[in-house]
């Protein structure tokens, strides 16, 4: 059983803000395939389908960003997921937008929902899709990453869209590496 989880905050106000870029990726993913029906549990929206002959649970936590991990952590510890099939999707203040790397471990960046996963899962060690939204210096990092996406941007963000749902179906067809070392390329 695998655990595919978009990171965002809930509420309208933050619906098409940077901070909120797993929730959008991962519902543009589902709509595509027809998944629109979300349930609730353990303070998270989410959808159970199978995939190649698995059990999939796609997640949206409830519990706004900085808590995100636990709800990972229930959801985890109820299904008996293992750490190695959880798959975080989220934003990059470090990525240009519109770009994206798949990683198999690492740091949390100063990203609060991935050190709060981190401390809930007790371990760097799970995969993740980091979702390029850029950061302008001049600007607080705080009211960025909670700002809108400008129009150019959110048309940068439905082209990439249709590039993350391919990244998605594959890794639910292939092993971890072989995903990176197709969808991974310098950026810049």
């Amino acid at each position: 059983m695998k655990l595919v989880v978009g990171l965002g905050n809930p509420g309208d106000d933050y619906i098409n803000t940077r901070h909120n870029t797993g929730f959008y990726l991962l519902d543009l993913y589902l709509e595509s395939k027809g998944l629109t029906h979300y349930k609730s549990k353990f303070n998270g929206e989410y959808i159970v389908a199978r995939v190649n002959n698995e059990k999939v649970i796609f997640l949206k936590p409830l519990s706004f960003m900085n808590l995100s991990g636990e709800v990972v952590r229930k959801f985890v510890d109820f299904y008996k997921i293992d750490v190695d099939d959880v798959f975080i999707i989220h934003d990059d203040l470090d990525l240009p937008i519109g770009s994206f790397k798949l990683k198999a471990t690492g740091r949390s960046g100063g990203h609060n929902g991935l050190k709060n996963i981190e401390e809930n899962l007790n371990t760097k060690n799970y995969k993740r899709l980091k979702v390029g939204i850029s950061h302008v210096d001049k600007e607080d990092t705080v009211d960025y990453v909670l700002g809108k996406f400008t129009k150019g941007e959110q048309e940068i963000m439905e082209r990439l869209s249709i590039i993350v749902g391919n990244v998605l179906d594959d890794y639910f067809a292939m092993d971890f590496d072989t995903l990176m070392n197709k969808y991974n390329r310098k950026i810049g």
